[in-house]
């Protein structure tokens, strides 16, 4: 049997958070129309023409060092949004789509922040999939009080 369109967004979206560059975590995004097409997919990682934060060097001794890494790289997941220099999946995606009122459901790795789910609201979403919970659960509340579906799927 082949998988639901949300198990094979999902192995995409996956798939896709392996480009991520953060030392915090690796998160994929897709976001699907309404006939579960793929308009956009979108990893974290720091902006374009910035030095990744997982890039190693070597300090004076020869031993390998993360030189570039931001003083959000060894911060508790959630915390210390602001001294963590990646752009989030979910905003990569976003940057990424054409029409942000074609979208229909977002699939992604770690559930949505409270920016990303501001963001999110702002379009035509309806549904949220992921597999991972991101410790924010005031996000998930607000999605919800916007009458929008989130799944937590597991794989």
């Amino acid at each position: 049997m082949r998988p639901s369109r949300i198990e094979w967004a999902m192995s995409i979206a996956r798939e896709t958070s392996r480009q991520s560059t953060c030392l915090r975590r690796h998160v994929g995004c897709v976001l699907l129309n309404i006939r579960g097409h793929v308009l956009a997919t979108g990893y974290n990682g720091v902006a374009a023409g910035l030095p990744h934060c997982n890039e190693l060097g070597k300090d004076v001794f020869d031993q390998a060092i993360f030189p570039w890494s931001c003083s959000g790289a060894t911060s508790k997941s959630g915390t210390n949004l602001d001294g963590c220099q990646a752009i989030h999946a979910e905003q990569n995606a976003l940057l990424q789509c054409h029409d942000v009122y074609q979208i229909h459901q977002c699939v992604v790795t770690a559930s949505p922040c409270m920016t990303c789910t501001k963001l999110l609201l702002n379009t035509s979403c309806q549904e949220i999939y992921f597999s991972e919970e991101y410790p924010q659960p005031e996000a998930r509340e607000l999605w919800e009080s916007a009458n929008r579906r989130v799944v937590k799927i597991i794989l």
